[in-house]
């Protein structure tokens, strides 16, 4: 299995269509298609962001080797981005914005 057909099976693993999951790691609909068709090379930037972002396993993306997930998804974790990834651009920078703000007044009081 190459990496490209690993990236697909993450994405359907996480039962995003193209242009969702395309749009959490920051890139276009078309230029995930071309990965997952083999037209586009797939560089390490693209791999690191599919590992950070959906906390996949470099080392399964890159050899096949391991787990698919470096850590179990978490139920909340998977609705979050599911509700996320449903956001308008906009929607989903304000939703950030006051998960930041959480965290700063969470920072502040000692509790994290």
């Amino acid at each position: 299995m190459s990496v490209s057909t690993r990236i697909r099976e993450v994405r359907k693993t996480l039962s995003l269509s193209q242009k969702d999951f395309a749009k959490t790691i920051c890139v276009s609909g078309s230029y995930l298609a071309d990965v997952e068709n083999d037209y586009r090379k797939v560089n390490d930037r693209l791999i690191r962001l599919v590992s950070v972002i959906h906390g996949i396993n470099e080392q399964w993306l890159k050899t096949g080797e391991g787990e698919m997930f470096y850590k179990a998804p978490d139920e909340k974790m998977a609705r979050v981005i599911s509700i996320f990834n449903k956001l308008p651009a906009d929607f989903q920078d304000y939703a950030l914005e006051q998960l930041e703000n959480l965290l700063k007044l969470r920072q502040k009081q000692g509790k994290v």
